[in-house]
């Protein structure tokens, strides 16, 4: 396969569909994300564009699923290129002394566990020359946001650890922090939010693509 190859974890809405339908012209698209309607919506866009994209209706939080996946891709393809990882758990807003357990578990399970799981098993796929972004949400600290901060942070702690362990010997890592958009999780935040002083996904995927491809100024 001569395209490039890009693994996004979170591509059924928002962000994590704004780059897949970005990159589309220049990757084939793995796409991964638990539903599966909105996966096949965003596979005709993609198509309809006149790109191509691998569909893995998958739950990141599954470590045998992420393994199964990544051993697809090896099978398959041989390597990735990209693995931009955008799949967040978006908890209620709670107090500290309020936060419900399961609440606690899921945002824990999703953005911090699933990273830490698939970080060694995406790694060979990208060798020394493929590139892994996340993006960042600096909530940590901030009132009533105790369980989405502090998973968040989690999750961009374990990548700055990577992305200073493998400055000498790739693969590149990126974190990037995009602008407010008006996504489904931000509108769980802040629900009477005026939507429109917001950045569209779209937009943002465009601004932001030179950063992942490495061809801004």
């Amino acid at each position: 396969m001569t395209q490039k190859l890009a693994l996004i974890t979170g591509a059924s809405r928002g962000l994590g569909a704004a780059l897949a339908e970005a990159l589309a012209p220049t990757h084939h698209i793995v796409a991964v994300a638990r539903t599966t309607g909105a996966l096949e919506e965003l596979d005709d866009r993609i198509k309809a564009a006149g790109g191509s994209a691998t569909l893995a209706p998958m739950d990141i939080t599954v470590p045998d699923a992420m393994a199964t996946l990544c051993r697809g891709i090896h099978d398959r393809w041989g390597q990735l290129d990209l693995w931009l990882h955008t799949a967040i758990h978006a908890a209620p807003l709670s107090p500290a002394n309020f936060v419900a357990a399961k609440d606690w578990a899921k945002s824990l399970a999703v953005n911090a566990t699933a990273t830490s799981v698939l970080i060694p098993y995406v790694a060979p796929l990208l060798g020394q020359s493929g590139k892994a972004v996340f993006f960042d949400d600096k909530r940590a600290g901030d009132k009533f946001f105790g369980t989405y901060g502090a998973t968040k942070a989690a999750q961009m702690a374990l990548a700055h650890s990577w992305q200073v362990e493998t400055e000498k010997t790739g693969p590149r890592v990126e974190i990037l922090e995009p602008a407010p958009m008006s996504t489904a999780l931000r509108g769980r935040f802040f629900p009477g939010e005026d939507r429109e002083a917001l950045a569209g996904p779209k937009d943002e995927a465009a601004r932001l693509l030179p950063q992942i491809l490495g061809t801004a100024d």
